[in-house]
């Protein structure tokens, strides 16, 4: 029996069927390179004009052949994703008070990590609404380098989640050199990781995230790509969630953290549905106009705040102590 699903490490799916998805910013730009053809990203249109190719490019939405994609910013009577360019910045705020809020818990455990954390996130959302937002033309330079700095930043994002965890287990003393030092040296690791692949894919340094056949390029293949974004991000929350259950219920013995971290899986696991599953249908229902790429950005948002509260319900304001003062 042959199975109609795509090889594992295909991005053509989710290029196709999930509009402002950021990745496929890098294969649009690979696709447009020397060694390959605009009519994969076009199909039957006339690519071999330069000005019918420059004017497809100029109002191309998020995407390879999507089903469904926001025409970039003044294209028309275009506004780009304007949901959530507003729904980004007002992550952006959100996320900014947070990090105040954080810096004045001055005896909390993991309070340096998790404001780093929160800084990384902020990044991220600033990032995504350059991405996503429909402001920068398909294929050019700026926009590939843009978004895999933005990709590097969530690959970095849920490692900063994951030693937040291993801080809460006090296994390495919160804000000392033994836990900043690896924190700080494995997140330069993942973003430089993350960031190098995202470049190669987009310019080809070295071919070796490019398809071997320029002409068959249906599947746009990037196993590794695939595993740092799609793999690995749900994997490192899944691992803070167990072991931040585990020391809230059998630890600390308490009821509301561990409802405040059901309550940020829940968030984020509805917000990863409405990126991959509402995004499209509501893109179409508003003849795209906007998509649910809004919706997950608020989600994701809300799971952030859920988590900071669970963080604040386990962890003490300032010291008892005067002397400490």
């Amino acid at each position: 029996m042959v199975s109609n699903l795509p090889p594992f490490g295909s991005f053509s799916t989710l290029c196709y069927a999930v509009p402002s998805y950021p990745v496929c910013n890098l294969f649009f730009h690979q696709l447009l390179g020397p060694r390959n053809s605009p009519q994969t990203i076009f199909p039957g249109q006339d690519t071999s004009n330069a000005v019918n190719l420059a004017n497809l490019v100029s109002a191309a939405p998020v995407g390879i052949n999507p089903e469904c994609g926001i025409p970039r910013m003044h294209t028309g009577s275009s506004l780009g994703n304007i949901a959530n360019i507003i729904a980004c910045g007002l992550s952006i705020i959100a996320t900014a008070m947070l990090i105040l809020a954080t810096g004045r818990r001055k005896a909390a455990v993991g309070r340096v990590e998790l404001r780093t954390f929160l800084f990384t996130y902020l990044l991220t959302c600033i990032f995504q609404l350059l991405t996503t937002g429909s402001f920068l033309e398909q294929g050019s330079m700026a926009l590939a380098i843009i978004t895999s700095i933005h990709l590097g930043l969530v690959v970095m994002l849920f490692w900063q989640l994951l030693w937040n965890a291993l801080v809460a287990t006090q296994w390495v003393e919160d804000g000392t050199m033994s836990s900043l030092v690896p924190f700080t040296l494995f997140s330069i690791c993942f973003f430089v990781a993350a960031l190098y692949i995202c470049l190669d894919t987009a310019f080809g340094f070295t071919l070796i995230w490019q398809p071997n056949n320029p002409t068959d390029l249906a599947n746009l293949e990037n196993i590794t790509l695939f595993v740092f974004l799609d793999i690995w991000p749900p994997a490192a929350a899944f691992i803070f969630f167990v072991v931040m259950a585990c020391i809230v219920m059998c630890i600390l013995r308490e009821v509301k953290p561990v409802l405040m971290y059901l309550l940020t899986a829940v968030l984020f696991v509805l917000s990863q549905l409405a990126y991959f599953l509402l995004n499209r249908i509501i893109c179409e229902r508003t003849s795209a106009k906007i998509d649910g790429s809004f919706v997950a950005t608020i989600l994701e948002t809300l799971a952030v705040y859920a988590l900071w509260g669970a963080w604040r319900s386990i962890t003490e304001d300032s010291w008892e102590e005067p002397w400490y003062d």
